[in-house]
């Protein structure tokens, strides 16, 4: 009989047995010394919760919106990569998972599953993120398919515009599919079931990129490729010039200073996500929760500001909303689920963070989740830091 899930790092110690280690280390990392990895989930334990009594806690609801999308409630699947390395087929089984529980899946540029392939799966429309690269052509090419894919939304990663060292991908030598070396061989040989699974699909590599971009015909030059064309020149212009190819709903990822957070919102983003990229990027900055209060103020009531980077929990996204996020983005606690147990493992993550998530509220004397406000918290006194300039 398989272990109860009652929460999120249920799913993570058994994503860590079935999944091999290339990949559980890809998901469970951070840059360099890895502080912002661990203080994005740390720092939101300093925030506490106010209880409330003698309310009545009848008639609940999580229900939301996210730019103006009905959502069951505030909380999107982020863009993760490699996702079908996770699981096979994992970014289809996920976009089902989302779209049946009634939350936005994201889809990333650096996909397993192609673009084609899950919009042809998914029962309702999804996210596509896109990341800015060298080759013009490739980017103008994804954003005509995320286009006919009817993608409803366009997600523009901006904090990586060169790759943050993460020494645990360096040191397994991470490939999609892997290399058959003789390490890589022996720890497969102790993930049956994932083998079995990837045996039983064609989806191995990255689908967005495999027969679109130019010059790439095998592993060595997919990897090339992929090392050398994130655009280090990416900038206001260019993600202007984005906006008007894309034409249509637009969100900006990658969000953690105050200033930038302005230029965003008078940019005319319909959202911005507060987000270190998971600490993958700039190993010493603050975590997303600590910069969420400045960024608010700095947006003003001109965009939508979502929370990315150190979910684990119903509790979490009841902070990040209490503190002012208009939504939420997990990408660790869903592939935690996925890794363990498909699609189900999905399901079953956002039920998790649901059921705390409503119970917490109650608990804290709310009804409907769109009523979270810093009344019910408790937040140290110079939670954000008193910093000299």
């Amino acid at each position: 009989m398989p272990p109860v899930i009652t929460a999120i790092d249920d799913l993570r110690r058994e994503h860590r047995r079935r999944v091999p280690r290339m990949f559980f280390d890809y998901c469970e990392s951070g840059s360099y010394t890895e502080q912002t990895f661990r203080e994005n989930t740390s720092d939101f334990a300093q925030i506490r919760l106010r209880q409330k009594v003698a309310v009545d806690m009848s008639g609940r609801s999580l229900a939301s919106t996210m730019i103006g999308q009905p959502v069951a409630m505030p909380v999107a699947l982020a863009p993760v990569g490699m996702t079908g390395m996770q699981c096979a087929d994992g970014e289809i089984k996920a976009a089902r998972a989302a779209a049946r529980f009634g939350v936005p899946y994201t889809l990333s540029t650096m996909s397993i599953c192609s673009i084609e392939d899950v919009a042809a799966a998914s029962p309702a429309p999804f996210w596509f993120q896109l990341y800015v690269m060298r080759d013009r052509d490739f980017v103008a090419a994804m954003i005509e398919r995320a286009k006919r894919a009817r993608c409803s939304a366009l997600v523009l990663t901006l904090d990586l515009q060169i790759l943050g060292q993460r020494h645990k991908d360096l040191k397994n030598d991470l490939t999609a599919p892997p290399r058959l070396t003789l390490r890589n061989l022996a720890n497969l040989a102790t993930k049956p079931m994932w083998c079995a699974q990837m045996l039983g699909t064609r989806r191995r590599s990255f689908g967005n990129i495999v027969g679109h971009a130019k010059g790439v015909g095998d592993l060595r030059s997919l990897m090339s490729w992929t090392a050398e064309q994130f655009d280090p020149q990416l900038d206001w212009g260019k993600v202007q010039a984005i906006k008007d190819a894309w034409g249509g709903t637009l969100i900006l990822k990658g969000i953690l200073d105050p200033d930038d957070a302005a230029r965003a919102a008078d940019f005319g983003a319909d959202a911005i996500i507060v987000s270190n990229h998971g600490g993958r990027q700039l190993d010493g900055a603050l975590s997303s929760i600590r910069m969420l209060p400045s960024i608010l103020k700095a947006a003003g009531d001109r965009t939508e500001v979502w929370l990315d980077s150190g979910i684990r929990s119903g509790q979490d996204v009841l902070k990040a909303l209490a503190l002012g996020a208009h939504g939420t983005m997990i990408g660790r606690s869903y592939i935690y689920g996925l890794g363990a147990r498909g699609e189900a493992g999905v399901t079953r993550a956002l039920e998790v963070i649901a059921k705390e998530l409503d119970i917490s509220m109650a608990l804290c004397g709310e009804r409907d989740v769109r009523a979270l406000g810093r009344h019910n918290l408790l937040v140290p006194k110079g939670f954000e830091g008193d910093w000299a300039a």
